[in-house]
């Protein structure tokens, strides 16, 4: 039994029945590769074998009674893998918009909280014979870093490895779930030491505050942008359950060489894509703001002393959607996003994470039913247009169960109030970008992810440098190339 952390319980006190708090990934695999021709059955019995190598995916949450302390994560007794593992098909002609419509169908429904938080769809009828992968699993189980690395129990690095060795038996797997006295019991002890640590974090947090304050008085030019500052847009209402996805794919070679020219990083680069993108698509609605749009930008902070699946701290980056010039946006992005790891390096990466582990459950719970219940995202100053996450992923073929890995597009949630949700991940010399967005708030969102490699073509073009190379399976509209 284990307790969630702060800021993994706050994942699950956030969700309500429209704001979905789990993350996703759509992937596509050729299955020509896998020994002896692939088969559903085949699958299932690989991540059946490998479960017990990643026990989380076995555990399910138990609430404290009162909900006087965060939940705990305790072994399912009735853990069955056929509720979790599902078979489907796509329509003909099983393309990728097809995909991406199955996958907003998915991720409009919550994971019941019952059972292990997490869902895989073995996916058939993709054109030229693919088959996708769709998994959800909720925030308070993962963050963009480690779920990759639970991913990877899953994968092989060849078609054919040899057999790993069997996994005993997770201890306790037939035993009950704990009583409510157990569960009570710890959370009086968990009480007892709050005040102290209250005082202690309270201390830590005016000093991070006293930091922030300097540098920003320091380095004037580069600041980094701020909550409640972005200005309201088509984005910012409040949203509902459904939910719309897109893909598009761009080459990374092409992000390293605007980088290279520019002096800058590929996540600045991946920055000023999404402001051209968001700049065609305002301007198609006739609503290009004054001022810059804010992300929100998760950072890992792996390295936190903190016990935590999820290990991330944010950052606000200005994305100057009004600047014409292609070059002129991502010299900005720049400087903001200097100044936005400046600020965050003076707060503290454990601040966020120390603060999220004294959240009262039921206020907390409460606060964010009424907020979704009363639409209050529209009576206040927007805190932030969207969220954009990039995450590293590995540049060498894997496999899963024989199939090798064509494409991985990884989804995170909305927010209230912030209808759209960018999350991109390199695999093999190919930016795979996953868009996520309320279906209400963004019906455009294909449009939007077609104006993604034509945003790489501006800067590229305004940069003075050769044309985009199509690559992967959605480089957008007539742009189609060969996938390996």
């Amino acid at each position: 039994m284990e307790r969630l952390s702060g800021l993994d319980a706050a994942f699950t006190y956030l969700e309500t029945p429209s704001l979905h708090m789990h993350v996703s990934m759509a992937a596509v695999f050729d299955p020509t590769t896998v020994p002896g021709g692939y088969s559903y059955d085949k699958v299932r019995e690989l991540v059946s074998e490998r479960l017990a190598r990643a026990p989380i995916f076995r555990r399910r949450l138990v609430q404290v009674p009162f909900r006087l302390d965060h939940p705990y994560w305790v072994e399912d007794p009735a853990f069955d893998i056929d509720y979790h593992m599902r078979r489907a098909a796509l329509p003909a002609p099983g393309g990728i918009e097809e995909l991406a419509e199955f996958v907003g169908d998915v991720c409009s429904r919550q994971l019941d909280r019952s059972k292990p938080l997490w869902e895989m769809y073995l996916v058939e009828g993709l054109a030229d014979g693919r088959i996708g992968v769709v998994t959800k699993i909720h925030h308070c189980t993962i963050d963009g870093v480690s779920g990759a690395e639970l991913l990877s129990e899953l994968f092989d690095l060849e078609a054919d490895p040899a057999p790993k060795p069997v996994a005993e038996e997770l201890p306790g797997l037939r035993s009950g779930l704990p009583s409510d006295l157990v569960l009570l019991g710890r959370a009086v002890v968990a009480r007892a030491t709050r005040p102290a640590r209250l005082t202690r974090l309270a201390w830590k947090t005016g000093k991070a505050f006293f930091d922030v304050r300097r540098v920003r008085q320091s380095t004037p030019a580069g600041n980094a942008a701020l909550p409640l500052t972005t200005p309201r847009t088509s984005l910012n209402q409040a949203i509902t359950a459904h939910r719309r996805v897109a893909f598009s794919t761009i080459s990374l070679d092409d992000v390293k060489r605007v980088k290279n020219a520019l002096e800058t990083t590929v996540n600045d680069v991946v920055l000023a894509i999404c402001t051209g993108a968001l700049r065609q698509y305002l301007i198609d609605g006739d609503e290009l703001p004054d001022d810059p749009l804010v992300a929100t930008v998760p950072v890992s902070v792996q390295g936190a002393q903190v016990k935590s699946a999820n290990k991330v701290s944010a950052m606000f980056v200005a994305l100057p959607c009004r600047v014409d010039d292609p070059v002129k946006r991502l010299l900005t992005i720049r400087d903001s996003t200097k100044g936005a790891k400046e600020e965050h390096k003076a707060l503290g990466a454990e601040v966020l994470l120390d603060w999220a582990e004294h959240a009262t459950p039921n206020l907390f719970s409460a606060a964010a039913r009424a907020y979704t219940r009363f639409r209050l995202a529209e009576h206040h100053r927007p805190i932030h247009s969207l969220v954009i996450s990039n995450v590293p992923g590995p540049d060498f073929p894997i496999y899963l169960g024989g199939s090798r890995l064509v494409a991985g597009f990884p989804l995170g949630p909305v927010m209230d109030g912030a209808g759209l949700n960018i999350t991109v991940m390199s695999y093999r010399g190919t930016l795979n970008w996953g868009l996520m967005a309320c279906r209400e708030t963004v019906p455009g969102l294909d449009r939007l992810a077609g104006y993604i490699p034509a945003a790489l073509e501006e800067l590229l073009s305004s940069a003075g440098l050769d044309p985009a190379t199509p690559v992967g399976v959605a480089p957008g509209p007539d742009r189609r190339a060969p996938v390996g």
